[in-house]
């Protein structure tokens, strides 16, 4: 007992100079004027700290001395140093935070831009999505045709967006240029894309103001990233009427690698025979197509991928001539396609990342054309009669591709990094028209650099400039391009963009001699985006001046040179909104497009709203999944205006001018697809099962895509779609993984 009040008396005679001992240590934590409660102030390594209040406020005491570190860390902004010294005297500290920029609360730059994938925070479209749209029959660019700011155009292939050309748009699979995504098409049929929408986890649609990264396109570009490994090893299968395939993809068991191939065999004379056809198929369409993929992760966390694919077609049809009322015109096609892409992508250390790609492509497509006489023989023509023999002509076109790219990105802190690279294209084509072969050969470098500079959660911009340079042309050119975004809200921001695009004339337009130069667009862009509550809704204006567009000058009857006299502009008003909340496990989206555009290229005598645009287009897409049915339910609605059409010649002196023009009837299709998935929920499923069945343009409306005219003028004859409706349906197996769920899910 003594001993304890011993203690307890030096204590007391101690706690006076422990008292004088301790400073106090006051403040606020603020971020642009407003408190920042929750933050933990603590010196460092000792345990003397405290949390500010709901008002930023805080205090504590502390014996330390001399120089230290204070340290503050709060939820959402970056860490926070500063030295201070204690000489006995209390301290009163402000201290500012700055806002930590991540993926997740940061302001995105979605001027002319549409993002999905697995990474992208506001998705749009997903593989699933391309899959269960109604109508577009798992083809990614008749799924994007639902989207604002594209048309509605099926008697060639192509994406075309605000007033541009289906060739103004260009498609890149893990950032390598496609030379033909998509099959060839016969005149006034489009023909499909070549690549399955399950080979990508992540698209960017970019309607206009696309990155410095790209370029070639003066409207537009689509950017496909590919699927890194499966997750699991599966077999699968497909029957339908048309198409049989079976593939397999292969995961390692240490989960770092994969192999896999597919093929497939398409026939459609069986279809044929069920629903008539308005050409007369006299070779039915068919293709064979494969494809073969390995990936590695490297031990970094990167990726190295390797995709080609090869597809052969033969097709061959008549239609009845135009200019005649008894003979027809033959059409054959066959085509051999070959591409190969590999991509390598590494972080190598300090905030830096590399991304190499490499590719080619060849695509021969072997075309001719006769005038047939009743008993399908061929017809010959008198040297007087020579706008007939024309007719008759045999063309081989060879297209080759090589490219190499490299990208290399420094991160400059939270989502802030520069991006820089170059590529190079070296383009062999050998067109022979008859017996003339031509040769053009392009080498195509391009220079490029971008800076996305994030300096707050709510204020970013993305900086950059582009150099091109074309050896068939000699030309080069700078094309910078700037974007900014401001969020307005929590669920709310505003975008804008500025960029100038060039591209290359086509090539057919290359082969004679001239002194074309690139092509020119420039885009101006102001976007609105909200984001709550699963629900999606975009406002964006736009303007487009197009310069240097390639322009025909006649020379004399059926010759013409060409230049690049050519102008136009585009602007117009894109509204998209979407919607998987208000109603329960229902999807929708609704988008809707006005455009007013002019221009004066090719043929035109003046400038003209071209023949593939409609000022009005709009599309419902919706979408229900019922679980207790196993079974799903897609409609899509799209219909557009009437589009213009022109028949212009040239006059006896030389000059273009319309002899005809009016507008086609307006765009109306209502398509329905079905799916049933009956293993879905059953986990001890062995086999995973997908029945799908589509039909597009279910009400049978009439499409009248424009019209063709007869040498003299007299007989015009509408551009139809083939059949009234399609039909599909089809059985899609799979052992190994099941894809069920996807289905479900993506659509709830």
């Amino acid at each position: 007992m003594i001993k304890i009040l011993l203690i307890f008396l030096l204590w007391i005679l101690l706690l006076p100079g422990v008292v004088f001992c301790q400073v106090t240590v006051r403040g606020k934590v603020f971020c642009k004027k407003e408190a920042v409660p929750g933050a933990s102030i603590t010196i460092k390594d000792t345990y003397d700290g405290t949390t500010s209040d709901s008002s930023g406020n805080f205090i504590f005491t502390t014996t330390e001395k001399g120089d230290q570190v204070l340290v503050v860390t709060a939820v959402g902004y970056k860490p926070f140093e500063q030295k201070i010294t204690f000489s006995g005297q209390p301290l009163v500290l402000d201290i500012e935070m700055k806002e930590m920029v991540t993926e997740l609360n940061a302001v995105t730059i979605t001027a002319g831009t549409f993002q999905a994938g697995d990474k992208k925070r506001a998705a749009v479209l997903n593989s699933i999505d391309v899959a269960t749209t109604a109508g577009s029959n798992a083809d990614i660019t008749a799924a994007l045709k639902t989207l604002p700011g594209t048309q509605q155009v099926g008697e060639q292939e192509g994406l075309f967006v605000r007033g541009g050309a289906g060739y103004e748009t260009k498609q890149f699979i893990d950032g390598n240029l496609v030379n033909n995504p998509y099959f060839t098409s016969v005149p006034d049929i489009a023909s499909r894309g070549r690549f399955s929408p399950f080979l990508f986890k992540g698209t960017v649609f970019s309607t206009g103001g696309y990155s410095a990264l790209y370029g070639q396109a003066l409207s537009s570009v689509l950017l496909l990233e590919s699927i890194d490994l499966p997750d699991k090893s599966e077999i699968n299968a497909s029957i339908t009427p048309l198409v049989w395939g079976l593939g397999t993809q292969q995961l390692a068991k240490n989960r770092k690698s994969s192999y896999g191939f597919d093929y497939s065999y398409t026939n459609v004379g069986l279809y044929f025979s069920l629903v008539k056809q308005t050409p007369d198929y006299f070779r039915m369409p068919q293709y064979h197509s494969g494809d073969a993929n390995f990936r590695i992760r490297t031990k970094n966390g990167g990726m190295i991928k390797y995709y080609t694919t090869f597809s052969f077609g033969d097709l061959g049809l008549r239609r009845p001539d135009i200019d005649s009322g008894y003979l027809k015109n033959a059409f054959f096609i066959k085509n051999n396609n070959w591409y190969n892409n590999f991509s390598y992508r590494e972080n190598i250390g300090d905030g830096w990342k590399m991304q190499l790609g490499a590719s080619f492509s060849t695509n021969l497509d072997k075309i001719r054309q006769q005038v047939q006489d009743q008993d399908n023989h061929p017809k010959q023509f008198p040297v007087s009669q020579f706008w007939m023999g024309s007719k008759n002509f045999s063309f081989h076109n060879l297209q080759n591709l090589s490219l190499g790219r490299a990208v290399f990105e420094k991160s400059l802190g939270g989502l802030s990094a520069i991006r820089f690279g170059s590529e190079y294209w070296y383009t062999d084509y050998r067109p022979q028209f008859n017996d003339t072969l031509y040769r053009l050969k392009d080498n195509y470098t391009a220079a490029f650099a971008e800076g996305s500079i994030y300096l707050s959660k709510g204020l970013a911009a993305q900086i950059g400039t582009r150099f091109e340079y074309s050896s068939v042309l000699n030309r080069s050119d700078i094309a910078p391009r700037i974007s900014l975004a401001y969020k307005t809200g929590k669920e709310s921001q505003v975008s804008v963009a500025y960029g100038i695009f060039y591209q290359k004339p086509e090539s057919q337009q290359l082969y004679a001699p001239s002194s074309l130069g690139f092509t020119k667009a420039t885009h101006y862009i102001f976007d609105y985006q909200r984001i709550y509550n699963q629900r999606t809704l975009r406002v964006e204006a736009y303007y487009k001046k197009y310069q240097d567009l390639v322009r025909e000058v006649p020379v004399s009857y059926n010759y013409f040179y060409y230049n690049n006299g050519g102008s136009g502009f585009a602007k117009g008003i894109d509204v998209f909104f979407r919607d998987k909340k208000t109603f329960k496990d229902f999807d929708y989206w609704i988008s809707y497009s006005y455009i007013d555009t002019r221009r004066e290229y090719l043929n035109y005598p003046v400038q003209l709203q071209p023949s593939f645009v409609a000022n009005h287009t709009a599309s419902i897409v919706t979408k229900k999944f019922f679980t207790d049915l196993k079974t799903g339910f897609n409609v899509t609605y799209s219909w557009a205006s009437g589009r213009p059409y022109y028949h212009i010649l040239a006059d006896a002196n030389n000059k273009f001018y319309i002899a005809d023009r009016g507008t086609a009837k307006d765009f109306n299709n209502l398509s329905f697809s079905a799916e049933w998935v009956p293993s879905a929920g059953n986990t001890k499923a062995k086999t995973f099962v997908v029945l799908f069945a589509t039909v597009s343009n279910l009400l049978g409306s009439s499409q009248v895509y424009g019209y063709n005219y007869s040498y003299d003028g007299s007989i015009k004859s509408p551009i139809t779609p083939p059949a009234g409706r399609f039909y599909f349906i089809g059985l899609f197996l799979s052992w190994g993984v099941d894809r069920t769920q996807d289905a479900i899910n993506n659509n709830l």
